[in-house]
């Protein structure tokens, strides 16, 4: 959290499953147009916050299937566990919390009474949360008898039925919506409470995150039964919370768009990628390039000397990209090897680049540290890059000055003759 120093913008906490990710979506296309959108205007003054049913095992497994940016707050295993960046680190004064009326070993004596509740992965079983799948028909039925027996053994718990089938016992004061609201607090007494904050979800287990105060949301056009019935009984005359007409992540665009929060336009939705618009950011720059890359070598933009010229005109005659494999390449080497046009053409080539940090480091001069990654749809490939660019004076964009990309440990194979820039 220390990344923002202020107030975030906005601050984006969002379910995974079907909000998210679309599972639906072979091409992961919503999900990259988001990716886009977040990573040009958003991530440098903003937070994204991931609130997932997923225990740390089945999270950091969908991380490696899809094309997902690297959030900085995680809330997992149904609003049970907080961990913060890239290490993932604990919320140590959440556990505390948790601990409160809570014994895990009476929570297994008592469920096991129940012939109708079966037991989930074992990577589902967490130490604020026991997990159980149990028919739909039954679930009301259970809950309530579940819940006074459990009370009568002196624990404060919750029960959240969700998806039609899961079942998950947490302690009372666990929960996605108690998670996002200690959040808030902490936020705010460091002085950084988030300017704005829209949830989104689309199942039973996303309801808490609607009913925290002051909260913007989105239920998701896909949203399940539970959560649009909760709206119905609970929200239905709150103009904060809509319910979006697209799917999954174009869902959460579509929010975003709807209550003006900012720019709604991923880049990916122009065609014509040379497109300059106003106050382009650093940011803005640095998608936009790697876009037209993907374009040009998924055969998507018209072949054209034009745009090789272009290219070259965006760099100073001084620019040097250092290659992950070590090699240094001058902008006519870069160009030369441009020459590859539409060689993924009919495949699932896609760029995408997760975490853009900029810093300007002198006049008109920006430094931006990132990832970038490729996937082909047989895996995928990434790296650590860092970019200087320079601001052009009295007109828009930026002329690239030096690129320099070093093989991330999770890169996969490291084949170099694919890896053009």
């Amino acid at each position: 959290m220390n990344r923002v120093q202020s107030s975030a913008r906005l601050m984006i906490v969002s379910d995974l499953d079907h909000t998210m990710v679309d599972h639906h979506d072979p091409e992961n296309f919503s999900l990259l147009r988001f990716n886009a959108l977040w990573e040009a205007y958003y991530r440098h003054d903003s937070l994204l916050v991931f609130s997932t049913g997923r225990s740390p095992t089945l999270y950091k497994e969908l991380r490696k299937e899809k094309p997902m940016l690297t959030p900085d707050i995680t809330i997992m295993s149904v609003g049970t566990e907080i961990t913060y960046g890239n290490a993932m680190l604990p919320d140590e004064g959440w556990v505390e919390l948790l601990n409160e009326k809570w014994d895990r070993n009476i929570v297994k004596e008592e469920t096991s009474k129940f012939p109708e509740l079966t037991l989930q992965a074992e990577t589902e079983q967490r130490p604020h949360k026991v997990s159980f799948y149990v028919k739909k028909e039954k679930a009301q039925e259970v809950m309530k008898a579940l819940s006074l027996q459990l009370q009568n053994r002196g624990l404060d718990v919750k029960i959240i039925y969700s998806g039609g089938m899961d079942l998950d016992i947490l302690p009372q004061g666990a929960g996605k919506g108690l998670a996002l609201a200690y959040l808030h607090k902490k936020l705010k007494t460091e002085g950084k409470l988030p300017k704005t904050t829209l949830v989104c979800g689309d199942s039973g287990n996303d309801a808490e995150l609607f009913s925290i105060p002051d909260v913007h949301g989105v239920m998701v056009s896909n949203a399940q039964e539970e959560l649009l019935q909760w709206h119905a009984e609970y929200a239905k005359n709150n103009p904060k919370i809509i319910h979006a007409t697209e799917r999954c992540a174009a869902g959460i665009i579509q929010a975003i768009g709807h209550f003006n929060f900012g720019p709604s336009m991923s880049p990916r939705d122009h065609r014509d990628s040379d497109s300059n618009t106003e106050n382009i950011g650093p940011g803005h720059e640095i998608v936009n390039f790697f876009l037209f890359n993907e374009r040009w070598r998924r055969g998507e933009t018209e072949f054209s000397e034009l745009h090789l010229a272009g290219l070259i005109a965006t760099c100073t005659p001084s620019y040097v990209f250092v290659h992950p494999s070590g090699v240094s390449q001058s902008v006519l080497d870069y160009t030369s090897a441009m020459r590859c046009y539409g060689d993924k053409q009919g495949k699932k080539y896609r760029i995408w680049v997760d975490q853009i940090s900029p810093t300007e480091i002198g006049s008109n001069i920006w430094l931006l540290k990132f990832n970038k990654w490729e996937s082909s749809g047989e895996g995928r490939r990434g790296c650590v890059a860092t970019v200087i660019l320079n601001k052009k004076e009295a007109s828009e964009g930026f002329t690239w000055v030096h690129a320099h990309q070093t093989w991330l440990e999770e890169a996969g194979a490291k084949e170099n003759k694919h890896w053009i820039c």
